[in-house]
């Protein structure tokens, strides 16, 4: 199972220490808060909460040191476009739609559970983010990357799907660099053994609810489970949009 980098709360489940201490590994928030009573002060956020609850009575929270920029419920949303080129435009559109429930972020390939970024993608990060909410409270999360792989399902995927795995002695070293996440992926979501289904051809027909669902064991923010986001109710209409795009693209390269 995938953890989803973006972690929206609802009011009800703020954790207070958690805005205190969001990160025990990192003494430079523990030091701001320290230097800014007001940041560990409930009154603040308390105040913010109800004034997001009087605008359209959603409130979107983030702790204060999430780099996450969370999307808005107007107009169109922005997902980066993949790195590898070629594809089915059905299957590229939904690896896409993937992505805006996991890692909605400016750089989707170099983000680790919690919003943290990377810059070294020779391997998976395999860094371990304690998780502050939700069913898996306390233990941690490995899922880095655009779809947010772990680290155990990186390895086996991409022993797998790696197109160009680095051979060892005894061992094999699998690049986590954007083009591989996306082949990887890919390669995944075209296997209809793996899945017991043919994902690109229910994608043709229109069911995408079947395929999410289908899905969704995996990648729980997708809906059909207990850990939704703020992205999970746009994901369909997020993917016509997406869809359209993909479909273009692939008009233009056939043209070139």
């Amino acid at each position: 199972m995938m953890e989803s980098a973006l972690v929206p709360l609802a009011p009800s489940m703020i954790d207070h220490k958690f805005l205190v201490d969001p990160n025990p590994h990192s003494p430079s928030d523990i030091s701001l808060a320290k230097n800014r009573p007001w940041l560990a002060s409930p009154w603040p956020w308390t105040l913010a909460i109800a004034i997001l609850l009087g605008w359209g009575g959603v409130a979107l929270w983030q702790s204060p040191w999430s780099k996450l920029k969370l999307p808005t419920f107007s107009g169109q949303v922005e997902i980066a476009p993949l790195v590898m080129e070629g594809g089915d435009p059905y299957l590229r559109a939904l690896m896409r739609t993937i992505s805006a429930s996991e890692a909605n972020t400016p750089q989707p390939y170099n983000v680790i559970y919690g919003g943290q970024h990377v810059r070294d993608l020779s391997e998976h990060p395999n860094r371990c983010v304690k998780i502050f909410m939700g069913p898996n409270r306390g233990n941690c999360s490995t899922a880095s990357g655009r779809y947010q792989f772990l680290n155990t399902t990186w390895a086996e995927k991409a022993s797998k799907y790696h197109p160009q795995p680095q051979k060892f002695l005894l061992w094999k070293n699998y690049s986590f660099e954007p083009e591989y996440q996306d082949q990887v992926l890919y390669r995944w979501l075209a296997d209809n053994n793996a899945w017991g289904m043919d994902i690109a051809q229910q994608l043709r027909a229109g069911r995408l609810n079947q395929v999410l669902e289908h899905l969704s064991p995996t990648w729980t923010s997708l809906g059909y489970g207990i850990e939704d986001n703020v992205m999970t109710s746009r994901l369909p209409e997020l993917y016509q949009q997406l869809l359209q795009e993909e479909l273009l693209l692939a008009h233009h390269h056939h043209h070139d």
